[in-house]
């Protein structure tokens, strides 16, 4: 894939803190801004299809009774568990 080169204001002590651990890992400091990106990036698609989650619940719940039978079933399954 093909990279482009960007710009970014960054403090100094964050620039700090990330030559210190490029340095510690053995890694380029855009590597490691690169996989913080991704990490990000990852995390918020993450809340968004917990919150899309959500609302799809909230506008449909479940009714009472598949909860309980859900309850029951974890209740008696969980204790067998060899966690």
């Amino acid at each position: 894939m093909m990279k482009k080169v960007i710009q970014v204001p960054i403090d100094a002590r964050l620039l700090n803190d990330l030559d210190y651990t490029s340095q510690k890992q053995g890694k380029a400091r855009a590597e490691l801004i690169r996989e913080a990106c991704q990490l990000y990036l990852k995390q918020v698609k993450q809340q968004e299809l917990d919150s899309r989650y959500k609302r799809g619940y909230q506008k449909t719940p479940e009714k009472a009774a598949v909860g309980e039978a859900q309850l029951a079933m974890t209740s008696e399954i969980m204790p067998k568990e060899l966690w």
